[in-house]
């Protein structure tokens, strides 16, 4: 059963993602928080897999709680919801490390699929999220595309993956690899490339036509 917090001021919102979230099976909700600074103390008290947070929110917004979550529990994937189709609260959500970003319109399949392609490691934008954030991320983020560096067939293989957006899951089925292998040439690649997170080597792939 994968753990899930729901961070959202609306009562009405909660009810309903909490509802389409849990047509799945797989999928609870365990701990449900009305600001960000109520989701990390539901943190200091339980584990989750993954946190769903509200963009906007009283007291602490879910920018504010991604960062804390991030760093205190860098193993949870958080997934970022609001109803503002902006393109500068996506890019701020991405660069506290977030592994998605969701419009709250999207519906009941679609939040599911974003769910599981947060916890399998993906990066999750929905469309026209993506269209917007992608080329702002291209220009502002420059992880060395202009350096040559020494990768393997094997890295460039993982790489391209990565930049398709696929997880660590996807890419050792497509690979016929294991998933610690996977998990391995990618902090490889990370030291390599002298890149952060996932999203700079997604970025590095797409700048270099490795997509």
């Amino acid at each position: 059963m994968v753990r899930i917090l729901l961070a959202e001021d609306q009562s009405l919102v909660a009810q309903g993602l909490k509802m389409m979230m849990e047509t799945d099976e797989k999928l609870q909700v365990t701990g449900e928080a009305k600001n960000g600074r109520a989701a990390i103390a539901l943190c200091e008290k339980q584990s989750f897999d993954l946190a769903v947070l509200d963009i906007r929110m009283p007291e602490m917004d879910g920018l504010e709680a991604a960062k804390v979550i991030r760093k205190r529990w860098p193993d949870m994937k958080i997934l970022m919801l609001t109803t503002f189709n902006d393109d500068e609260y996506a890019l701020q959500a991405l660069r506290l490390g977030a592994h998605g970003y969701m419009l709250k319109d999207a519906d009941a399949d679609t939040l599911i699929r974003s769910v599981k392609s947060c916890l399998a490691g993906g990066l999750q934008l929905q469309g026209e999220v993506a269209a917007k954030v992608m080329p702002r991320l291209l220009q502002s983020n420059k992880p060395g595309a202009e350096k040559e560096h020494d990768l393997t067939p094997r890295e460039l293989d993982i790489l391209k993956q990565i930049g398709e957006g696929r997880s660590n899951k996807e890419i050792a089925a497509e690979l016929a690899l294991s998933v610690g292998t996977v998990k391995n040439h990618i902090s490889q690649l990370l030291d390599k490339l002298e890149l952060r997170d996932r999203t700079q080597l997604a970025i590095y792939a797409i700048r270099n036509d490795l997509v």
